[in-house]
């Protein structure tokens, strides 16, 4: 029996045959998960789009292949290997604020909402999710909707309001007095 790839005289595959593949897979996507950590995302796609099977990780080949393509402003091509970790990990956080990022930069708006608002019902404690989904209502033109997951996320994680008066996405809702009621820490009032 062959070491490395091969398969044996009977013509099954050994576990000795598998663990070197999974090995090599692991060690390539850990590269390139190292190359985005690093920002230099064009190598890591380089690694990412040698090998068309990424065998039992298609996930994180999948999101580290879209985030690659996300942080290149490359929107549009993220979204193919974005939706394909999605489908395979409808509940990741990770996988739903990236593919809201690039649905909302080729305005596909109605799809951002769509993708944090699964990840929502799967991640309802997730702060983030609720303060990106807020973002995405109010682009919409939809205070009502923006006003209550904005409340939520600040409830879950008040820290979040510092990142409120440079949100452009929340532009709209300036001067409502229900959003400048939000914008208020509780504490400065105290």
């Amino acid at each position: 029996m062959r070491r490395f790839g091969g398969h044996s005289d009977s013509g099954d595959i050994g576990v000795e045959d598998v663990q070197p593949t999974y090995d090599r897979i692991k060690r390539q996507l850990g590269e390139a998960e190292g190359y985005l950590m690093l920002n230099l995302p064009a190598k890591a796609l380089q690694i990412l789009e040698s090998r068309s099977d990424w065998a039992t990780m298609q996930f994180e080949a999948s999101l580290l292949t879209g985030e690659a393509l996300r942080v290149l402003d490359r929107h549009r091509d993220a979204l193919k290997p974005l939706e394909v970790a999605a489908a395979l990990r409808p509940g990741d956080i990770g996988v739903a604020i990236a593919l809201g990022w690039c649905y909302k930069r080729t305005h596909r708006l109605a799809q951002a909402i769509d993708a944090l608002g699964r990840a929502v019902r799967h991640n309802p404690e997730v702060a983030l999710l609720h303060y990106n989904l807020a973002c995405y209502w109010s682009l919409a033109a939809n205070p009502a909707k923006a006003l209550q997951e904005l409340g939520i996320a600040l409830d879950l994680d008040a820290d979040l309001r510092s990142l409120i008066p440079r949100e452009s996405d929340f532009d709209a809702l300036r001067g409502n007095p229900e959003f400048e009621r939000l914008t208020i820490d509780p504490a400065s009032l105290a």
